[in-house]
């Protein structure tokens, strides 16, 4: 496929002349053609495919040119009679006859002049003289006839914009706000199928389709079909086109018979080709148009990505994409510098170039002789002529049954020898004195049959006049019949009308209940398959925990183990250490056993420094451990709280907790550091010790004691037991702890 490029100064006339002239001499050839046109609102879109009064467009143009070439050769109205099935049947002259004479009575009142609107275009004012065109290659060997239909597709809905829908007032028809339509005039019309025929072509059901005589009444049903179009008010547009319309012009041509006087009645002679006129509706984005409510649905049907299968547009016209025609595309684009964006459906344009469809090939009509209606005419004007010259003129209908004497031959006598001419001239005179007496007795004869009938039609006619006058009695009695059948048939439709609204709008609950019922179904299903996941993923989860627990529960009772191992080990260090001190006492406390004999060997000193030399003396050595009551490994804390004085130290190294569970020690005198004063009015000795567990958390443990006096008169300090407080965050691991039991320690003061 090949693209050209117009500029802003090309005319209608030049564009008409390279895109639609083409496919009008294919639709007279008998080949299908499509031409669209394609881009975002306010375009030219329309303009283009319409035009204005001094511009007519592509649509007034191809209508001009094919009546331009077809008008003498079209066929009488209601000769081509369309079968309902995308194809056309052949009447008689007869019955095309009955069929104009039906419709004229039907049509006795006729249109007056102001019922048409003003602000409707005048085909005149369109298109000029100088610019009217024609094909030159046109088979006079047949008949044409010219049919148009005009529709629109609406949010994916076919409706006919040539239907005159009747007002149906039991079911109201409704607006796209809800709005009931109770005017007839504003009725909309129904949306149709479309359907195949048998040649596997795509037609719309049901469609109007009108045959037309001339341009101007082509134009006039255009123009009737373009004021049902749905426009509406948006951001680009005051006017903007909400659907896609499709003019179809199509034209039905059968062969004359082989005498060129009437048309061959042979259906599968009458060949039918079509030209679509398509304009489609903005491309453009939503944000763009400011888009809301049914504005925003229709412009949702028409940029959606709808399947090849489901999009009524591309469904219609598919067997054109399909080969079966020639397809143009117009694509519009605005100069405006805000539509640069939406005018990237070049790209589009430029796709198309690369498309390629296989053509069919092109099939004879039929096999007779060409120029039968030239002889036809010839010999009609023949024929004219002679009756002409020799009386005047005859009733065309019998010029065939009119025969022609013989001419007489040269009367004039020259050789007195000749005795060829008074032969032939008298051979000559009696054929034509036994034609004229054939004549003669088929004139009598005819004038006598023709006597004959009259009589007998006569007799007929006063027969008939009484059984007329018999049987319009009859029909008056029956007409009053179908007058009261008629009265309660129209009951019985209302009724029936009524039920059937009733039922369609039963039906569309039933569907409306059953679309509910299968949404919640797959609802229901989706929920237990995602039940059904979520029960294998916990199970999946807890197998997994369970293992993690598992490994978890190993690694610290490992750890465990390792932490008991170790405090066993450490506490076996303060053992030693403390067996390594008592053996340091016990060494002073033996050599303070010998220590008299050195003060015999020295001179005695005054009694006051004797007396104080021997206080220290005392209170440095250790005093042999006494005989304390034996501790109970358990007791309670209440005995802490009793009539004995306590003395509390508390290093300054310690930190205060923010726990609401405080070890409170009454009658207690709390000191930093020990001192003989405080251990001398007390009873009892506890000290906090602080330090850092190993799950990171600050251990406070009190170390008791009881308090007596040593022989040489200082203060001594027994541990007897150690409570351990520990501060804990509730959300941590717990861990199984373990109670250890110390050794009693012994801290002398003096």
């Amino acid at each position: 496929m090949k693209s050209i490029l117009f500029g802003v100064n090309t005319t209608q006339m030049e564009l008409f002349q390279d895109v639609a002239k083409p496919l009008v001499n294919d639709l007279i050839h008998c080949k299908n053609g499509l031409l669209f046109t394609y881009g975002v609102t306010g375009s030219g879109k329309t303009f283009t495919m319409t035009g204005s009064p001094g511009e007519g467009g592509l649509l007034p143009r191809s209508l001009d040119m094919l009546f331009n070439s077809i008008g003498p050769f079209q066929a009488k109205r209601y000769v081509f009679k369309p079968d309902d099935k995308n194809g056309m049947e052949i009447q008689s002259q007869v019955d095309a006859l009955l069929e104009r004479q039906k419709r004229d009575s039907q049509q006795s009142v006729p249109k007056t002049p102001s019922s048409r609107q003003k602000a409707d275009p005048e085909f005149a004012d369109m298109i000029s003289p100088e610019e009217a065109c024609k094909s030159e290659s046109v088979d006079e060997d047949c008949c044409f006839s010219v049919f148009v239909s005009y529709i629109e597709i609406y949010n994916n809905y076919i409706y006919d914009l040539l239907e005159d829908a009747p007002f149906d007032p039991i079911r109201p028809k409704w607006l796209d706000g809800g709005t009931p339509i109770r005017n007839k005039e504003f009725t909309p019309p129904q949306s149709k199928v479309l359907r195949e025929d048998q040649n596997h072509n795509m037609y719309v059901a049901g469609c109007t389709e009108v045959e037309v005589k001339s341009t101007e009444e082509a134009f006039e049903i255009f123009w009737k079909g373009q004021k049902k179009r749905r426009i509406a008010n948006t951001q680009l547009n005051r006017e903007s086109s909400r659907s896609h319309s499709v003019f179809t012009v199509k034209l039905v041509q059968a062969p004359l018979d082989a005498d060129g006087d009437h048309i061959l009645q042979d259906k599968n002679q009458v060949n039918v080709s079509q030209l679509c006129l398509v304009d489609l509706a903005g491309s453009e984005r939503t944000s763009r148009t400011r888009a809301e409510g049914s504005r925003l649905r229709e412009q949702i049907y028409l940029c959606v990505m709808v399947p090849y299968r489901d999009s009524k547009v591309t469904h219609l016209f598919k067997n054109y994409f399909d080969g079966e025609g020639k397809v143009r595309m117009i694509v519009c684009v605005n100069p405006n510098a805000d539509d640069y964006e939406e005018s990237l459906v070049m790209r589009f344009a430029e796709m198309t170039q690369e498309v390629e469809v296989a053509r069919p090939v092109d099939r004879a009509i039929y096999s007779l002789p060409a120029g039968r209606r030239h002889k036809n005419q010839a010999f009609k004007d023949e024929l004219s002529r002679r009756l002409a010259e020799r009386g005047g003129p005859v009733n065309p209908g019998i010029l065939a049954e009119i025969i022609v004497l013989p001419a007489l031959p040269p009367c004039e006598l020259v050789d007195p020898t000749d005795d060829q001419m008074l032969p032939r001239l008298i051979e000559v005179l009696e054929r034509r004195q036994h034609i004229r007496q054939m004549m003669k007795e088929q004139f009598n004869q005819t004038a006598n049959t023709l006597q004959s009938m009259l009589q007998q039609f006569n007799s007929q006619l006063g027969a008939k006049e009484t059984f007329l006058h018999d049987q319009q009695s009859k029909l008056n009695e029956k007409d009053k019949v179908i007058l009261n059948q008629r009265t309660e048939i129209e009951r019985l439709e209302k009724k029936s009308k009524t039920l059937e609204y009733k039922i369609d709008i039963l039906q569309k609950t039933t569907g409306m209940y059953e679309q509910d019922k299968r949404s919640l179904q797959q609802e229901l299903e989706s929920r237990e398959q995602r039940l059904q996941r979520e029960l294998a993923e916990r199970r999946r989860m807890e197998q997994r925990m369970q293992g993690v627990v598992t490994d978890t529960k190993l690694k610290w009772e490992k750890e465990c183990e390792r932490r008991v191992n170790a405090k066993q080990l450490e506490l076996q260090n303060k053992l030693w250490v403390k067996d390594e001190k008592l053996k340091q006492l016990k060494a002073i406390v033996t050599e303070s056993s010998s220590a008299p004999a050195e003060r015999q060997e020295k001179p005695e000193r005054p009694s006051r420094e004797r007396d104080r030399n021997h206080a220290q003396k005392r209170s440095a050595s250790p005093s042999p451990l006494p005989t304390v009551p034996p501790v109970h490994p358990m007791h309670r804390r209440s005995h802490s709280a009793g009539g004995e004085k306590w003395v509390d130290h508390k290093p300054s190294s310690n930190l205060d907790l923010d726990t609401v569970m405080q070890p409170i020690i009454p009658n207690s005198i709390k000191v930093s550091t020990p001192n003989e004063k405080a251990l001398s009015k007390c009873h009892k000795y506890v000290l906090r010790h602080q330090e850092l567990a190993s799950d990171g958390e600050i251990e406070t443990k009190l170390i008791k004691g009881n308090v007596f006096k040593t022989r040489g008169g200082g203060q001594a300090v027994q541990f007897t037991d150690i409570e351990t407080l520990k501060q804990e965050c509730p959300m941590a691991p717990r861990y199984t702890t373990r109670k250890w039991h110390h050794k009693v320690l012994k801290l002398n003061i003096c």
